[in-house]
């Protein structure tokens, strides 16, 4: 199994697809227990460019943001699920609480991001028009949410 890419890895691999001619996306975010709206987010985002590098927040950046019952899936095994997906070419992870350093490592040709953020909102979206590149605001897939996968389960009867 390919383990996902450190920031500079991530920068190096980017750099030789721009070299190439390559249209570089790049998307992130927990992506934790993977489901049907996320494989349709991330065939959307590869549908952007030519190769597609997904961001992953490390487990403690998760739980700085989502709270400690989060993620539910380890950080090499959501990158592991992921790197599985053929409209996933790389996976890197970050600790910060945002991606902007993985988004000035890799300068991204496309940046994609759910349409629920606001276009001013996302994240490295400097980074990316400064070089002449465009972000996307992808449309989710309505009733699927991680969280609320979590709530069903957590809602469930519990058997002797």
């Amino acid at each position: 199994m390919m383990r996902p890419y450190t920031c500079d890895e991530a920068g190096a691999w980017a750099e030789g697809h721009h070299r190439a001619g390559r249209r570089v996306v790049f998307t992130n975010g927990v992506f934790d227990l993977i489901h049907p709206g996320h494989v349709r987010y991330l065939q959307a985002a590869r549908a952007e460019g030519d190769v597609l590098i997904v961001a992953i927040n490390s487990d403690p950046s998760v739980r700085g943001n989502k709270g400690d019952d989060r993620p539910i899936i380890p950080a090499d095994e959501r990158a592991e699920l992921l790197l599985a997906l053929s409209c996933v070419d790389a996976v890197t992870t970050f600790d910060e609480p945002t991606p902007a350093e993985i988004i000035r490592a890799v300068q991204p040709d496309v940046l994609v991001k759910g349409a629920d953020w606001a276009h001013d909102a996302i994240v490295g979206r400097d980074t990316v028009e400064a070089r002449g590149g465009r972000v996307v605001r992808a449309t989710l897939e309505p009733g699927w949410s991680t969280t609320e996968i979590i709530r069903r389960v957590r809602a469930l009867p519990r058997s002797r």
